[in-house]
């Protein structure tokens, strides 16, 4: 799913922000998955949020950015990281100086200290392999509204394979955590589907 814009759902990502840092202190690598990436939007506004509160141990931040994308174009366009400004212009303007680059013909580049510590690659989340292990944050959002409920509930339990003990799950405001696998996790903000693995 491509629509997606940067800081969109910022209360959310915030809580989890907050909540993995705290997880992962005393850690050599804050591990996160971004499933259902699309153009990049989303990561990168995580990965900022990272960057402002990590400082000089941001780079232990490891954002792995996953989509699935029939026409193959997801990945050259969060390698590049480079945006039109009309839809940067919801980022605070501080924030947008100090992390964006301009280009030329209004075009604006993620600046590169935050573009290294974002890792594309294509995933299918229907295949319910994990894209990896020990993830401390696993972050879909406006990606389970397409699947089928019982394709959620499957994707969900590949999410708490894939977390670290105590790992957290954001979800889209608007999905609630299935009844068949709420054992699983708990919620912990009751203003936003931030869960944390059980």
């Amino acid at each position: 799913m491509a629509f997606t814009f940067f800081f969109r759902d910022l209360p959310v990502l915030e809580y989890a922000v907050e909540r993995t840092i705290a997880l992962s202190m005393g850690r050599m690598r804050i591990k996160v998955w971004d499933a259902g990436c699309a153009l990049g939007q989303e990561p990168y506004t995580l990965a900022i949020l990272f960057a402002e509160r990590l400082g000089a141990t941001f780079n232990n931040l490891y954002l792995d950015a996953t989509d699935y994308d029939s026409e193959n174009n997801f990945g050259d366009v969060v390698k590049l990281a480079t945006y039109k400004y009309e839809e940067l212009q919801r980022i605070p303007v501080d924030i947008f100086k100090k992390y964006f680059d301009a280009q030329g013909n209004d075009l604006y580049q993620v600046t590169d200290r935050v573009r290294n510590r974002v890792f594309f690659q294509y995933h299918n989340l229907l295949s319910l392999k994990p894209h990896g292990s020990d993830y401390a944050l696993v972050v879909c959002k406006n990606v389970l509204l397409h699947f089928q409920y019982a394709e959620r509930i499957e994707v969900i339990k590949m999410y708490h394979q894939s977390l670290c003990p105590g790992g957290y799950l954001a979800m889209e405001n608007t999905q609630k955590m299935p009844v068949e696998i709420e054992h699983l996790f708990e919620q912990v903000v009751p203003d936003a589907q931030l869960y944390r693995k059980k």
